[in-house]
């Protein structure tokens, strides 16, 4: 039996991480930061899920709606440039505060917003909070989870996320026919959205900082304390821990900057991982951006395509569900590319289904596919760097998926206006295309490495 004691220095911090068994503080900290990445979908689908009503309520012209829709996700490329930049510099629990306290007040403004101008403005601004809380949720979870379960658990976070998506439609086809308190029932949505992630502001002040960040910045002794309530609540659940890997190290976090990005051995999988975070936005928030105005353009009134996003979106929680058991033994990069295929094919059906039926079913299995094309592409994206450079990677990727997605309806809206919704997912399944050939191409292996395993 291997001796069960804390191992001290020499061995690393982040050695003693990667070999714990699973502990109830480990589950504590994902359904945390899945939390606040419900917020983050519930965000990224509200303009879209309710762009009709908005239109109609703001007297939006297309240049306007085009505005409104892609504001959130232009201030969500600021603040995720920035605010990964930021976690790895001072820190992953002081970042991820202060991006939701952001999101928190202005999603709140936003809901008093006299006019469209106002509604753009407070939406750009609860962006920049908001956007990197991708980023900023896989690096503190990559940091904090065990090699054997990072996938597994990451997963995890991102299905009680993407509750947050059903949340959206659900809420969207009960509020918006409605006033409750004189109040317009689209208001209530973001108000929600608003008080919603303050509670889990509160909640979050709980959580530990990332020991293996400690360990890069030289707090040794910061670093070794956390990991050691990790060690004990695995000795008092009756756990021995295997020995560490003596070989692992972290690199300290001075040895970077954003240059190393594209210094060998990370360029060539910085240049795979920024064209997939672009071309991946065709896919997954084209659907989310579009499936609404999809539905009016088939004939579909309000209340009947508020209902079917309802029902589609019940989709997204359930593929996170499936990515569960998947993500740890399919390797990433196939994942990746395997389920990039089948949204393709999911999004022609959609596009060119003209019964209820079809476009439900089909809209079901692309919401499906796509959470487990994202969970794989959330945790692919994390393994990639060292704990010293994860949060500016990963803040450097999601800020082009960020801009991406902030010019997909200027991008998009004029094919389905000039040429119907068939051709619109078309232009998604080619993105698609073009996603699988660069990860064939440029993409790495990840599944079952320490996080600090870079090469």
């Amino acid at each position: 039996m291997n001796d069960p004691a804390p191992v001290a220095s020499p061995v690393s911090v982040a050695a003693r991480l990667d070999r714990l068994p699973v502990v109830r503080l480990h589950w504590v900290a994902t359904a945390v930061i899945g939390l606040g990445l419900f917020f983050d979908l519930y965000e990224n689908f509200l303009a879209a899920t309710i762009s009709s009503v908005l239109k109609n309520e703001l007297d939006l012209s297309r240049t306007g709606l085009n505005l409104l829709l892609g504001s959130a996700f232009l201030g969500q490329f600021l603040g995720a440039l920035v605010m990964g930049r930021f976690a790895d510099r001072v820190g992953r629990r002081r970042a991820f505060m202060i991006n939701l306290a952001i999101y928190s007040l202005f999603s709140v403004l936003g809901a008093f917003s006299p006019n469209a101008t106002v509604l753009i403005i407070t939406r750009f601004i609860a962006g920049v909070g908001i956007g990197a809380e991708f980023a900023l949720a896989d690096s503190y979870l990559s940091d904090l989870l065990p090699k054997h379960a990072r996938g597994k658990f990451i997963s995890w976070a991102y299905t009680v996320a993407f509750l947050g998506v059903p949340t959206v439609g659900l809420l969207a086809h009960w509020l918006v026919p409605l006033q409750p308190l004189g109040f317009d029932g689209w208001r209530w949505l973001f108000l929600l959205g608003g008080i919603g992630s303050f509670v889990i502001w509160v909640v979050r002040r709980g959580l530990p900082e990332s020991p293996r960040w400690l360990e890069t910045q030289g707090r040794q002794e910061e670093a070794d304390t956390i990991c050691r309530r990790f060690e004990e609540h695995a000795l008092a659940a009756g756990h021995t821990l295997a020995d560490p890997d003596p070989e692992l190290r972290v690199i300290p976090a001075s040895t970077f900057s954003p240059a190393t990005l594209f210094h060998t051995p990370f360029r060539r999988r910085t240049v795979m991982l920024w064209i997939l975070s672009v071309l991946e936005v065709f896919g997954y928030y084209g659907f989310g951006t579009l499936a609404p105005l999809v539905l009016h353009a088939k004939g579909f009134d309000l209340v009947t395509s508020l209902g079917f996003l309802a029902a589609t979106y019940v989709g997204y929680p359930v593929g996170s569900l499936l990515a569960i058991p998947i993500v740890e033994r399919v390797e990433r990069k196939y994942l990746v590319m395997g389920s990039a295929a089948a949204m393709a094919a999911f999004g022609l059906w959609f596009g060119l289904a003209g019964d209820a039926v079809s476009i439900v079913v089909a809209g079901v299995l692309y919401t499906m596919v796509s959470n487990l094309f994202s969970n794989a592409y959330h945790v692919y994206l994390a393994d990639s760097y060292p704990t010293g450079l994860r949060g500016t990677a990963a803040g450097a990727a999601y800020s082009l998926s960020k801009l991406a997605t902030g010019l997909l309806p200027f991008l998009l809206l004029p094919v389905l206006d000039d040429h119907g919704s068939g051709p619109v997912f078309g232009v998604v399944a080619v993105a698609m295309s073009l996603l699988i050939v660069d990860v064939a191409t440029l993409g790495h292996r990840s599944t079952g490495r320490s996080a600090d395993a870079t090469v």
